[in-house]
């Protein structure tokens, strides 16, 4: 049962895919969040921000795929921020500053795109858009820069645009020779003029 407005409304699972929006900041709210709040997948906005939030960040939130701004800063949330958040391809703000967030931040063009400040006041997450590297990085940076010296370092965008390359190549070639193979004209045409 939820007063809003001055009227009590029953929220229950079947009218529950109807809620588009929660916003719940500077209420003081303790505790930690419900995993179940996952379970509201047709949520585009989702704002506990200010409050005395506790524990993890429910790592299913990923599934909700819909979800458009994300806003937990200003709480006590520790732990990693969950890498099934990489999947949430419709998020275009998230605010998780000023917690106790540690760890990697999961690789995705979104999570990556957003402004630091977003990630700032949490003095154990790493990776970019921080500039904080992470220790892993280094490790393996130094390795991968003595791999790239002995001319053994190609990553993956270098390998998927040769792959690009090549199959532009053969389908071009094939195009071309294929025109010139099936239409008579065309070939007489090409030889008499080269």
């Amino acid at each position: 049962m939820i007063q809003w407005q001055g009227t009590e409304r029953e929220f229950i699972r079947s009218n529950m895919k109807l809620l588009r929006s929660i916003d719940l900041s500077s209420n003081n709210l303790t505790g930690e969040i419900p995993y179940q709040i996952t379970n509201l997948d047709e949520l585009i906005a989702l704002n506990l921000s200010k409050n005395a939030l506790l524990g993890k960040i429910p790592w299913k939130i990923g599934q909700m795929k819909n979800l458009l701004v994300l806003d937990l800063s200003r709480n006590n949330f520790s732990g990693e921020i969950p890498s099934s958040m990489s999947q949430m391809a419709s998020l275009n703000y998230l605010d998780v500053s000023y917690n106790n967030l540690s760890g990697r931040i999961p690789s995705s063009t979104q999570l990556q795109s957003f402004d630091p400040s977003r990630y700032e006041g949490n003095l154990g997450l790493c990776g970019p858009p921080l500039t904080k590297k992470c220790t892993r990085d280094e490790e393996s940076g130094i390795q991968h820069s003595i791999g790239e010296s002995e001319g053994e370092g190609i990553d993956e965008l270098d390998v998927w645009f040769y792959i690009g390359e090549a199959i532009g190549f053969t389908v071009g070639f094939w195009i071309a020779c294929g025109a010139l193979l099936l239409n008579r004209r065309g070939r007489y045409a090409f030889f008499y003029i080269s």
